[in-house]
């Protein structure tokens, strides 16, 4: 994959070993900053092509035509088009060359850990081969929790998966830091590059 190596603007920041980025974004509070990272992202980047994929539920937070503005590609909503035109699962699973989950709502993370294909972007992260970080925003609990530990334990047994552990936020209900949110977008794309040159290794 030498040869997909892009570089970014910024010297600080690595090279990226692919081209084509999967982006999901799930429904959290955490996708309402969503465009200001893809333009970080198009900035650092700006030749690497993103596809934006948003849940119904990360509608309540972003919507598509801020993250398709700012990518230069149209986001798609996760769902099955009607009439069904296109196998848009297939487009995706064959397009994308990594895939980032930011943010993964409980919801996304538990259907995604049990290997539910009810949606375009369940169905292209199953079948994928591309490598696959997920960044969980949680409510107060939510990490620590026994049903999400096996969810977590259960994407870890493959090896194209990442969780990443989230960090202690500001819960808006509580008012306490409680609540879980990603990394940094920064620091999670590069976890991203990481986790591409680790399979890699193991696959050559």
């Amino acid at each position: 994959m030498t040869d997909e190596r892009i570089a970014s603007t910024d010297p600080r920041l690595p090279p990226l070993g692919f081209r084509r980025l999967l982006l999901v974004a799930a429904g959290s509070l955490n996708a309402a900053f969503l465009p200001r990272d893809l333009v970080w992202l198009r900035t650092a980047y700006p030749e690497l092509e993103t596809q934006i994929v948003l849940t119904r539920s990360a509608l309540q937070f972003v919507t598509p035509a801020a993250t398709g503005s700012i990518t230069g590609r149209p986001a798609l909503v996760d769902k099955w088009p009607t009439p069904v035109a296109e196998a848009v699962h297939v487009t995706l699973q064959q397009w994308a060359q990594a895939i980032l989950v930011y943010p993964a709502s409980l919801n996304y993370l538990a259907r995604l850990a049990l290997g539910l294909a009810d949606s375009p972007s369940l169905l292209a992260i199953g079948c994928s081969a591309a490598p696959v970080v997920v960044a969980p925003a949680l409510p107060p609990g939510g990490w620590d929790s026994p049903v999400t530990k096996g969810h977590v334990a259960a994407l870890a047994a493959r090896p194209t998966v990442t969780v990443l552990p989230p960090v202690p936020v500001r819960s808006f209900t509580t008012g306490r830091d409680d609540a879980y949110g990603p990394p940094p977008f920064t620091a999670v794309l590069g976890t991203l590059e990481l986790h591409r040159r680790r399979i890699e290794e193991t696959t050559t």
